[in-house]
């Protein structure tokens, strides 16, 4: 079983999450230990408070080292980042190689892409991923893996997603002083595509809708790669908000009311359904109709699917998505989302859990609910960061050999070549 261990730092809105993992001898990733704290300084997905929120990253980090048995110290972690300044473009880059003998190895896939990190971005905007779409070689297009391949002239269609350089920097300062280093800043609905969705799904043709506390990312898939990215800057608070200011209660009731009552469809509720909300000191308790509080939420829940079927319009891809929408997120667990969403889009739906690629971790309750996919997502990311490194080491490695043993072999050619024209005279 491997020793190395990956944490994601999950810095939502509505908590802050920390994830320990390993990959078990299967290949399965197993969390260790989780802890998590409410956030207090993050407003749509962006820091609004230092302060409070480096209280909430040593809250959730310190609980999930106490619940390690043994002694483990997190040092480095993967974050999340998402916001409504995240935005996306479509880029082509070229690499002009040496040599066509050589074969494309993950050096060049790697040196194409950090050639794309130069681009030149708007002022304050800093490139946070650079996501290869399809390779063409010599002209060759449609290529997804040119490892291996032969030849002169490298390009690739890119993904690329910027965001704002201060909101990047208000993350890594809280990482920071909260004592620990960031390995990687990961946009937030491709570390939960990667928790909830199977490899044939992206392959179909999918769309990831993460309803998080202040913002709902999606993240739209089609033959394995990702084609579209898009942060709306509304999710589960607004609903929270919206329940408070129409049964005129207190948000931590508004909260309580839709996790326990909440539904998306009116229709599904009982006319004769009410709950009893204690009253302040001396007041009368207040009751609220089940079906009023359904057609609160259902007003807002069909803004923020309106705003996801634009999305997924706008992306190109509508009539290609056989996989439909998988939903994940805190807002996938209201009730009767999937059946809204698929009225709305006329789109196959399924809630995303993400126990996609885990292990088994049997001192974890509740792991496998959606609110996790993001954190989870992060381990997995991290990870992967962690196999690419191997390769492009292993990459190097063979090349430098190779190099080796063809300077020695032709050495020994021309050694023989001399001696041979002496003769010759």
């Amino acid at each position: 079983m491997s020793n190395e261990i990956v944490v994601g730092l999950d810095i939502g809105t509505t908590k802050i999450a920390c994830f320990v993992g390993r990959r078990t001898e299967h290949g399965k990733i197993e969390i260790l230990s989780m802890g998590r704290s409410e956030s207090l300084g993050v407003k749509r997905g962006v820091v609004s408070n230092i302060e409070q929120t480096v209280q909430s990253i040593v809250t959730a980090v310190r609980e999930a080292q106490e619940r390690v048995e043994g002694s483990l110290e997190i040092n480095v972690v993967n974050v999340g980042i998402a916001g409504q300044h995240i935005k996306s473009l479509q880029h082509r880059g070229i690499l002009t190689r040496k040599s066509n003998e050589d074969e494309i190895s993950q050096i060049d896939i790697d040196a194409l892409i950090d050639d794309m990190y130069k681009l030149v971005m708007e002022p304050g905007e800093e490139i946070i991923h650079v996501l290869p779409q399809e390779y063409i070689v010599d002209g060759d297009q449609g290529i997804k893996n040119p490892i291996g391949i032969s030849g002169v002239r490298l390009e690739a269609n890119f993904h690329i997603i910027t965001g704002r350089i201060s909101a990047a920097k208000n993350i890594k300062k809280c990482v920071d002083k909260a004592g620990l280093t960031v390995d990687e800043m990961i946009l937030e609905p491709l570390a939960s595509s990667e928790a909830v969705l199977s490899d044939e799904e992206k392959e179909a043709g999918v769309v990831l809708v993460d309803i998080g506390g202040g913002t709902t990312d999606v993240a739209i898939f089609h033959e394995g790669i990702i084609r579209h990215t898009a942060v709306i800057p509304f999710g589960g608070n607004v609903i929270t908000e919206d329940i408070k200011e129409g049964c005129t209660i207190m948000k931590r009731q508004a909260e309580l009311l839709k996790q326990k009552f909440g539904s998306a469809l009116a229709s599904e509720s009982q006319d004769n359904e009410i709950v009893c909300i204690p009253g302040l000191r001396g007041r009368e308790p207040k009751e609220i109709s089940v079906k009023n509080l359904a057609s609160i939420i259902q007003a807002r829940m069909e803004e923020i699917i309106e705003h996801v079927h634009y999305e997924i319009r706008n992306s190109g891809y509508e009539k290609r998505l056989i996989g439909g929408i998988v939903v994940t997120g805190g807002g996938a667990q209201l009730k009767h989302v999937t059946q809204l969403f698929e009225y709305i889009t006329g789109m196959d739906t399924r809630v995303g859990y993400p126990n996609e690629h885990l292990a088994p971790s049997p001192n974890i309750d509740n792991l496998t609910s959606p609110i996790y996919a993001t954190g989870i997502g992060l381990v997995i990311k991290g990870f992967q960061k962690m196999e690419r490194e191997s390769m492009t080491h292993a990459s190097s490695t063979i090349k430098t050999h190779s190099k080796r043993t063809k300077g020695s072999f032709f050495e020994k050619l021309i050694t023989k070549g001399v001696k041979w024209f002496e003769e010759e005279e």
